[in-house]
């Protein structure tokens, strides 16, 4: 028997939110327009304890500032908790540090960004993605919604990308254009997204943890022979991303029954 369709009215940093809560076991958030409501919706939703796709509340930190916000995450996946954050313009841009680090560590994380103006001459809080083309050289991969019902869709394959690929994903839609644009979508439920979880990647996610149980030295210094070497090893994680997001978007078009390819 086909499954009852089930649908929502909502904008879509709601949308975002409504994804990324599943995947999400911390989030490290400061609010910044117009990305605000997407950490305000896992907040508040975590105080009414809502579950996560493991069962849990996600632990929801904000901090001072959105370089520290990018700070948290990193140390938090670090520590082996699949961490998310919200965010846009000057916010993303103070984030780049820590996301050079995550994507030059193989972290597996989402940032989900409502692609805002950056202020130049003047500030503007309106839709622009020169913040996330300002990310491009940062390791991360970039994967664009146009519609509320999209980022609905394909949310779920950056987080499911991520965690197969190792590679970080910022996940972005325009400000206010899409953010607040509120439509009646269809819904994914946590059900239909947990059969395409790679539990096995995952595992290895946690393992790589930093623990007093098994010391290791991380972030060391090294000289261009070595330093080159092992960037040129990160390629076939990267080589790997678009098959692995097409996959997933295959398998989303199958619960949706709406076609998505990584480039069109």
């Amino acid at each position: 028997m086909a499954k009852e369709k089930k649908f929502l009215t909502l904008d879509g940093n709601a949308a975002a939110a409504h994804v990324a809560y599943m995947f999400t076991e911390v989030a490290a958030i400061y609010p910044i327009t117009p990305s605000s409501p997407m950490a305000e919706n896992v907040d508040e939703w975590a105080a009414a304890g809502r579950k996560n796709l493991f069962g849990e509340t996600v632990l929801v930190q904000e901090m001072q500032s959105e370089a520290g916000a990018a700070g948290a995450v990193h140390g938090s996946l670090n520590a082996g908790a699949l961490t998310t954050t919200f965010t846009a313009s000057q916010g993303l841009l103070l984030m780049i540090p820590n996301m050079y680090k995550i994507a030059g560590e193989l972290i597996p994380s989402v940032f989900h960004v409502s692609a805002r103006t950056l202020a130049s001459h003047v500030l503007c809080i309106f839709g622009d993605h020169q913040d996330v083309m300002a990310c491009r050289q940062t390791g991360f991969a970039m994967l664009a919604e146009a519609s509320v019902q999209e980022v609905m869709d394909l949310a779920g394959v950056a987080h499911l990308a991520t965690i197969k690929s190792r590679v970080p994903f910022l996940n972005f839609f325009d400000g206010f254009r899409t953010s607040h644009e509120y439509q009646k979508v269809e819904a994914i439920d946590m059900e239909d997204l947990r059969p395409l979880v790679d539990w096995k990647a995952l595992q290895e996610f946690r393992e790589r943890a930093l623990s007093p149980m098994r010391p290791e030295m991380r972030g060391m210094a090294e000289n261009p022979d070595v330093f080159f070497a092992h960037r040129e090893s990160c390629n076939r994680y990267y080589d790997a991303v678009p098959d692995i997001v097409s996959d997933y978007m295959d398998e989303i078009s199958k619960i949706t029954g709406r076609k998505y390819r990584p480039f069109t």
